[in-house]
């Protein structure tokens, strides 16, 4: 069984459809379709900002449980996972989502975990945050530690779908290039600078020390930028000596 599978973003007096869409959409980029809504307070009864908010998470949205309280909403979740940014007496041993990410795909491995959200308004209550097993803060600047509802949720999502080691970046298809390979090319882009008269004779090595680290790490400087214009540039030229012009349309 997928562990995502068992994790379940828990929505707490949600006000507005809009955000609830915004969260599915969240939720479905990282894998996560089980969304609850404990005490919902919508202003928006038919969820039209949702559905359009959700894009293609419409299946999310649509399939979304309602509870009537919130002990209802997480009452079979073997893990309940509150998050705040509040301070307080019940609040100090908040972990980050990074620190808990681990430990709550163990337990999802064999029972429902709930991510619970607060309200746009006032997050969670104290009789609700008492309720969870674990609390979890979403470092941020403190200059200002509020963060929008679906933002909260795609960061936690987040950090337990990478956890989760389910994704697998591209690869480049070739095979690295072998050194014997990369020195036959710049034998050959040597010859190349000479022939259309980007560099003299006496001048030949100094310049390739700047090609071979353009090679090695990239364009980063202005340095590496400014040889890389003066090659197209005389480039450009010899080809215009040679009577050479670019394709139609080029």
């Amino acid at each position: 069984m997928n562990p995502l599978d068992n994790f379940r973003v828990v929505l707490v007096g949600t006000l507005y459809s809009g955000n609830v869409g915004s969260c599915c959409r969240a939720m479905a980029n990282m894998g996560m379709t089980r969304l609850r809504l404990a005490a919902p307070r919508i202003q928006d009864p038919d969820f039209k900002e949702g559905e359009k908010l959700a894009v293609h998470a419409v299946d999310v949205l649509r399939s979304r449980e309602e509870y009537a309280t919130f002990a209802e909403a997480v009452a079979d979740c073997a893990a309940v996972v509150g998050t705040t940014a509040r301070g307080g007496l019940y609040r100090q041993h908040v972990r980050t989502p990074r620190e808990t990410a681990g430990e709550l795909l163990e337990i999802a491995s064999s029972a429902p975990v709930a991510l619970v959200f607060g309200r746009e308004d006032k997050g969670l209550l104290n009789e609700e945050v008492m309720q969870c097993t674990h609390l979890v803060r979403i470092p941020v600047a403190e200059s200002y530690t509020s963060i929008n509802l679906s933002q909260a949720v795609m960061v936690m999502a987040y950090e337990i779908f990478s956890a989760a080691g389910t994704y697998t970046p591209p690869r480049e298809k070739a095979p690295l290039a072998p050194q014997a390979q990369k020195d036959t090319m710049f034998a050959h882009w040597r010859d190349m600078l000479r022939l259309i008269g980007f560099m003299e004779d006496k001048q030949t090595d100094h310049m390739m020390q700047g090609v071979h680290r353009i090679f090695s790490r990239g364009v980063r400087t202005k340095d590496d930028a400014a040889i890389m214009l003066g090659v197209a540039r005389q480039a450009t030229w010899a080809a215009n000596a040679a009577g050479r012009r670019p394709p139609e349309g080029g």
